[in-house]
């Protein structure tokens, strides 16, 4: 019970920087509006990584036949996450890493048990989604001065 509270904590914790950025993207000017831009996608980045390391962690955790799939997905999201940000596109990077959390979510659904955990991560997936879609409309709405 005390993980799950510890977990729940950590992960809305884990939202702040998603809404501050998103947040940040549209009432922020100068240099303040280019740190929220920037920061964003590297906490996006950093988060979707993270998400990934808990897939190769839980692998010796799996099925025998499960190990090898989860590992590869784990790689590929965090390889994907690195190309996604360094195409030094803001739009394009911030619709890739949306793009890696919600595939991240999908076989996250696909393949833990409907449980507590899973249910947290959809909440957060969709919540940090939500922001990334609001950083968007930011970046294509607002025009820095």
């Amino acid at each position: 019970m005390v993980n799950q509270r510890l977990a729940s904590s950590l992960g809305y914790a884990g939202l702040l920087p998603f809404l501050a950025g998103a947040g940040g993207v549209w009432v922020l000017r100068d240099y303040p509006h280019a740190f929220a831009q920037q920061g964003f996608l590297l906490y996006s980045l950093a988060i979707l990584c993270f998400l990934a390391g808990t897939l190769w962690g839980s692998a010796p955790q799996v099925a025998l036949g499960e190990r090898t799939p989860r590992i590869l997905v784990s790689n590929g999201v965090v390889i994907f996450a690195v190309l996604a940000y360094l195409t030094a596109q803001p739009v394009l990077a911030a619709l890739l890493l949306l793009l890696g959390h919600l595939t991240q979510l999908w076989y996250e659904r696909n393949t833990l048990p409907a449980d507590w955990y899973r249910r947290l991560r959809t909440r957060l997936t969709l919540v940090a989604g939500a922001c990334h879609l609001v950083y968007l409309a930011g970046l294509i709405v607002v025009r820095p001065v």
